[in-house]
């Protein structure tokens, strides 16, 4: 198949001469003298390297598979080196192969890959208390999870329910790939158990919702300060004696998108501005982004990042040990190992599913 039919190689070859005019851009002066810029394209030709790396060793395999083939063809090539030829040749077809499967992997899954940081949002719905001790449960799988990948996990909201668990609970989680392998947790979380406050043994159902936002770092998204009202007042419940004594809460109105954040958990409210500020940013990230995606992906349903919490995407049946993934299909039954973090399975699966739905839309 040739470069011109192959949408693949076509959107290959259009990164290699991005990827080029960025060195010619960073070569410039001006360029060089300006900071900002100069990060941001070192940044994006940071993001296009190994695929391009990969491009390039792909061509030069192509080149020496045409070398080999044209020995072969030819009759003054004696025996013994037509032998030799044709060995590599077989091994050079493998190795091309191998290298368009992995540009294939690389370029479908790149965006999700390079984002390093996201802020999880978990929220209690139905149930009452069980679903609050629900939020608990599916806030410790996810930083055991963390933990098991050498993550970095930071609390940065939680609101405690009277019997231990989290009305809502919003932390950070950065390190190598996590939205690629997090990225799928968005959506309506249900729990099938019996509570501990059921004295009959009755089987009850409760759910939680999770977001998970991509976190971006000022360079991804310019919030022009003028269009973000802040409204300082003094903290509400528990807290100490400080808690109405200072206007250490924040509260951050983006006008554009109407997006909200309040934040009192500091009693410092440069604490309380900075943490507000982390959320409300990755909250118009993924406003926009989620629109971004809309649009490209009209013609198709994408599973990762659409965060959308009315829809159910997974039940926690205790009485089974069971859990269920509905968007594929799945159900393993080791439920207690994946509240202890050990999640692999479950995402493997999440994301092989959506490494072949995107393929097939490449």
């Amino acid at each position: 198949m040739t470069t011109e039919s192959n949408p693949l190689l076509v959107r290959l070859g259009e990164l290699e001469k991005r990827f080029t005019e960025i060195d010619r851009q960073i070569a410039e002066p001006e360029v060089a003298g300006d900071t900002a810029r100069l990060i941001a394209l070192s940044k994006e030709q940071g993001k296009l390297r190994t695929i391009v790396d990969k491009y390039r060793v792909y061509k030069k395999t192509i080149s020496e598979i045409e070398d080999a083939q044209q020995m072969l063809t030819d009759n003054d090539t004696e025996a013994d080196f037509k032998t030799l030829a044709q060995e590599e040749l077989n091994q050079l077809e493998q190795q091309k192969s191998r290298l368009l499967k992995q540009m294939q992997d690389v370029l479908v899954m790149a965006d999700d890959i390079d984002v390093n940081s996201v802020i999880v949002e978990i929220r209690a719905g139905t149930g009452g208390d069980e679903a609050a001790l629900f939020a608990r449960d599916l806030y410790n799988m996810y930083t055991r999870y963390a933990e098991r990948h050498r993550w970095k996990t930071e609390q940065l909201h939680f609101s405690p329910s009277e019997m231990g668990g989290f009305r809502e609970v919003i932390f950070s989680i950065k390190g190598k790939g996590v939205w690629s392998q997090l990225g799928y947790e968005g959506g309506g979380h249900r729990v099938q158990r019996v509570p501990q406050t059921e004295s009959q043994g009755r089987i009850h159902t409760s759910a939680a919702t999770v977001a998970v936002l991509p976190e971006p770092e000022e360079l991804d998204i310019q919030i022009n300060p003028a269009d973000v009202v802040e409204h300082v007042s003094r903290s509400s419940g528990p807290g100490g004696q400080n808690v109405n004594k200072i206007s250490s809460a924040i509260k951050l109105e983006h006008i554009p998108t109407g997006i909200t954040v309040s934040m009192q958990d500091e009693q410092s409210q440069h604490k309380n501005r900075a943490k507000a500020w982390r959320i409300l940013r990755s909250r118009i990230y993924e406003h926009f982004e989620s629109k971004r995606r809309a649009q490209r992906d009209s013609q198709r349903k994408v599973m990762i990042g659409t965060g959308d919490r009315s829809q159910k995407i997974r039940t926690y049946n205790f009485p089974q040990n069971r859990v269920t993934d509905h968007r594929v299909n799945l159900s393993l039954y080791n439920l207690d190992k994946i509240l202890t973090g050990d999640m692999d399975e479950l995402i493997k699966a999440l994301k092989d599913y959506d490494r072949q739905q995107r393929l097939k839309n490449l």
